[in-house]
């Protein structure tokens, strides 16, 4: 045994992060250096590109800057790597030359200065008193981290160039570890064990929103407080059937040892490790299939400790989004936008924040965010800073104060006046880390890297830290004149609110990336929204939703045409969005670009014909031709519709499959024909085969398809007929359903999408509908009487009109929580719906309108709409809007109609 002890080698994966070899010119190498491992020339070399970069970033350097920058670059010349600066600034260069858009920087290395001279970032730390303590403590010698955003487009690309430069050897992606949670445990356990599929699916649903470990380690009451509602049954139930004999219990039992084992590994999402040698002498490292690279058998965490340079790429669709936007604007305007040229004070940007239209921008599109910024009204650009870093659980609740206090109604106040300094951007409100860092050093004279110590303890609430700090904070605080007691207080409000306060560094850099969002959508409308639709394209809910923001913004979208449409969403001559061919199901990459390119070179296709002619058959199939029929990409052909293409003439071939054969034979004669003794090509004729006359599908039918193919409706929608039972019957659009507030009874409508019939494990039957209108859907679920009532109506494509309330209410077992769930009380068929409630039309004029003309023009309209509906005039004075007088029509009535609707509708003076 002892002999066996004496042969065990005690090994330490830790060690000092190993950073690969960055070449630097040769004037500014040090021989010394490869003596002994310094670092003097790459430290000249990263002070002499700061400089030079300086010159370009504020043209003269002032002693503040040369300060602060001196400041820095001794702080990285001490930490020992001053190489991965470096390495960063090279690969962030590298991607603008490769035209991959970079983020103007993320989280506190926004707080250099030094990396916004050399390029790693984009926004000036000294102007918006960002710290550099807060990316990198003078006190303690640590890598600094530094991620990077790039257009989740272009990072593949960066990536590839790094893998180049350092070799396949050198480079290698991370490994992740996915453990097995509870319920897979249990299912993995009841499928080795035989349990029948349906019991394994019920025991697993009965896990609460917890581990079983847990779950079973707790007590009867911690289980009562630890869970509420639903889940405290669950976790009862389940824990009761543990306890029992048999096959569940088995399983049961069994997920709770397997629970947390590992099951599958991935790869991480963006971070990559590059070594100064071959990898495999410093980790073990393995393959993936779904990776090119070699891939760490260390997860994140080990790979740091072991000493190797990780970097994280991460990808930002808000960068592609911003990037398209802007080819499209050059395409369309001839204007090259520099995003980072784009001023930060641009009035139409401003005004769009202050009408709260911020949807498809980045970082404010949320409901709250933009009740908050009509109230806020910003007007300069340090209020969006604010209002990113406020809106998130905690600080969220300051948000009115600070409202208020921009706007003069609440007194903004300084618990001593040297505060302001720093607390006067946020009206008095202690919103950012920098904030307590700034104040810590003015009020007590705590050194950089002792604020940076306080924030750290503040926002992790080290009370032990705290406790070690405050007298510090409150002697110095007394030695330069303060009132002890007013020191107090500052401590204890930093202690409550610093927890919430975000780093400003990280607010600033995505406020910056939101503002150009919100800059194009201002200025660009039409081309900002065609971007974002085009990286919407696999989320139907979202295109759906940006869709309806281009009609409320007067913006068309036009559905896709092989004449017009490009791969992405597109702007045409008249500022019309044009759907992109390759938002469509069943027509790839490849086929959309050889429609595109031959029509780019020999100009718009004619018919169809001459598109079959023109294309490769073999990238364009037939598959991609049925789909861009059904999706209405032909729809501008003249004399043919979607019918057309899929009539068969009794040969159990369709037009389109009888026009592909035509082409492939046209095509085949023009490949053999030889050429005439005098040199000329022997013109080949086939006639052209006949285009079918047949009726149009149904509307209902056409527009199915075309949402199958394209995931919404395009060229019109099923409910465009019952706009007006939907605008003047209806009390609640559809999307109103997703929080339920202030609703009690309502009236809503819409088409039915889905529909499922199915019965409970007691063997009752149920149903479960998703009704749609043109702001959204919802899902209604129906049981017992109520399922059997309305059962006739449930089937797809049917539009109803459905009026019901919201019950609310708590079930009775202990630690329930309060439901709240739709009931139905009537449902009616939309196209019975004008008939049966449409009681009367009433007509509101002004006053001045009131002619012996416009009576006439209401007559003829009431003598050609003639019924038994009641007509009612509402004349009202301009001048006094609240005078006001209602005359019934007495003689005859009308019969409520579309036509009667749309005729009133376009009448100017009603």
């Amino acid at each position: 045994t002892v002999e066996i002890a004496d042969k065990i080698e005690s090994f330490s994966l830790a060690r000092d992060v190993l950073l690969p070899k960055f070449e630097i010119p040769e004037e500014f190498k040090d021989p010394l250096d490869d003596e002994d491992g310094g670092k003097r020339g790459e430290n000249a070399y990263l002070r002499h590109i700061t400089y030079e970069g300086a010159k370009k970033r504020y043209g003269e350097i002032t002693d503040e800057i040369k300060e602060r920058l001196d400041f820095e670059l001794a702080t990285i010349a001490n930490t020992g790597y001053p190489g991965y600066f470096l390495i960063v600034q090279d690969f962030t260069s590298q991607a603008r030359k490769m035209g991959v858009s970079v983020g103007p920087g993320r989280g506190s290395a926004a707080g250099s200065a030094v990396a916004y001279c050399i390029g790693i970032t984009n926004v000036d730390p000294i102007a918006y008193d960002l710290l550099f303590e807060r990316f990198l403590n003078p006190d303690r010698v640590s890598l600094p981290d530094i991620d990077i955003d790039f257009d989740d487009e272009g990072r593949g690309k960066i990536i590839d160039w790094v893998v180049n430069k350092y070799g396949k050897s050198q480079v290698a992606q991370i490994i992740t570890y996915g453990t097995m949670a509870a319920k897979s445990a249990i299912r993995d356990t009841g499928r080795v064990l035989q349990l029948p599929l349906s019991d394994t699916d019920r025991i697993a649903k009965l896990v609460p929103d917890t581990k079983l470990a847990k779950l079973f380690s707790w007590d009867d009451k911690q289980l009562s407080s630890q869970l509420n509602g639903d889940a405290y049954q669950m976790g009862k139930q389940l824990r009761e059937l543990a306890e029992t004999q048999g096959p569940e219990a088995e399983v049961v039992n069994q997920a709770r040892i397997l629970e947390g084992s590992v099951r599958n590994t991935g790869i991480h999402a963006c971070g990559v490790i590059i070594t100064p040698d071959d990898i495999t002498k410093f980790i073990p490292v393995g393959t993936a299939k779904d990776s090119e690279l070699l891939v760490t058998q260390f997860d994140n965490s080990v790979v740091e400790s072991a000493g190797m340079l990780k970097m994280d790429f991460l990808g930002l669709k808000t960068l592609s989004i911003i990037k398209d936007a802007i080819a499209i604007i050059k395409d369309k305007h001839g204007v090259e936008i520099d995003p980072d040229q784009i001023p930060l004070d641009d009035p139409k940007t401003f005004e769009l924040y202050q009408r709260g239209e911020t949807n498809g921008t980045f970082q404010f599109e949320r409901a709250g965010m933009q009740k908050h910024l009509k109230a806020l009204k910003p007007d300069k650009f340090e209020d969006l800073i604010a209002m990113n870093a406020l809106y998130r659980p905690g600080p969220l609740e300051y948000i009115p104060n600070f409202i208020k206090r921009k706007h003069g109604e609440e007194e903004i106040s300084y618990d001593l006046a040297e505060m302001e300094e720093y607390l006067a951007e946020t009206y008095g409100i202690t919103v950012y880390q920098e904030q307590v860092m700034l104040l810590s050093q003015k009020l007590a004279g705590f050194t950089k890297g002792e604020a940076d110590k306080l924030r750290k303890a503040m926002g992790k609430k080290l009370r032990d830290v705290l406790d070690q700090m405050k007298p510090k904070f409150i002697e110095g605080g007394k030695e330069r004149g303060h009132d002890p007691d007013i020191l107090e207080k500052v401590w204890k409000d930093w202690e409550a609110f610093a927890a919430y306060a975000f780093n400003k560094s990280h607010s600033t850099c995505y406020s910056v990336v939101a503002f150009h969002t919100g800059y194009l959508k201002a200025n660009y409308p039409a081309e900002y929204m065609a971007s974002v639709l085009t990286h919407n394209m696999n989320d139907i809910k979202k295109v759906t939703f940006f869709m309806e923001e281009c009609k409320r913004m007067g913006i068309p979208v036009l559905g896709p045409d092989v004449n017009e449409s490009q791969l992405k969403f597109t702007v045409n001559a008249k500022g019309e969005i044009r759907f992109g061919l390759g938002g469509m199901k069943g027509v790839g990459e490849g086929a959309v670009m050889t429609i595109v390119n031959e029509r780019l070179e020999n100009g718009p296709y004619r018919n169809i014909f001459d598109l079959l002619k023109r294309v490769d058959l073999r990238a364009v199939n037939k598959k991609t031709l049925e789909n861009l029929a059904l999706g209405g990409a032909f729809d501008a052909f003249p004399n043919e519709h979607r019918a057309v293409y899929f009539y068969q003439n009794g040969d159990d071939r369709t037009f389109l499959e009888r026009a592909m054969k035509y082409a492939q034979m046209l095509k085949a004669q023009e490949e053999s024909s030889q050429v005439s003794l005098f040199g000329e090509a022997q013109e080949v004729s086939l006639p052209e085969p006949d285009i079918p006359v047949v009726a149009p599908w149904p509307r209902l039918m056409l527009l199915g398809k075309e949402k199958e193919v394209n995931g919404i409706y395009l060229s019109s929608h099923p409910l465009d007929d019952f706009k007006y039972e939907l605008k003047m019957l209806c009390s609640h659009e559809l999307r109103s359903f997703a929080s339920f507030d202030g609703i009690t009874d309502f009236t809503v409508g819409g088409i039915i999408s889905d529909v499922r019939h199915a019965t409970t494990r007691k063997g009752k039957p149920f149903g479960v509908f998703t009704l749609e209108d043109f702001s959204g859907n919802h899902e209604f679920a129906l049981f017992g009487e109520e399922y059997l009532t309305f059962k006739p109506y449930l089937d797809t494509n049917v539009m109803l009109m459905v009026k019901g309330y919201i019950n609310r209410y708590t079930p009775g077992w202990e630690g329930a929580q309060p439901r709240v769930e739709p009931k139905l009380k009537q449902v009616t068929l939309l196209q019975d719906v004008m008939e049966q409630m449409g009681q009367s039309v009433s007509l509101t004029i002004a006053l001045n309108d009131v002619t012996r003309e416009n009576i006439e023009v209401i007559n003829d309209i009431v003598e050609k709409h003639k019924g038994k509906k009641r007509l009612n005039l509402m004349i009202f004075d301009p001048e006094k809007p609240k005078v006001n007088v209602k005359m019934p029509r007495r003689s005859s009535g009308v019969e409520i109609s579309r036509e009667l609707l749309d005729v009133l509708n376009e009448t100017p003076f009603v």
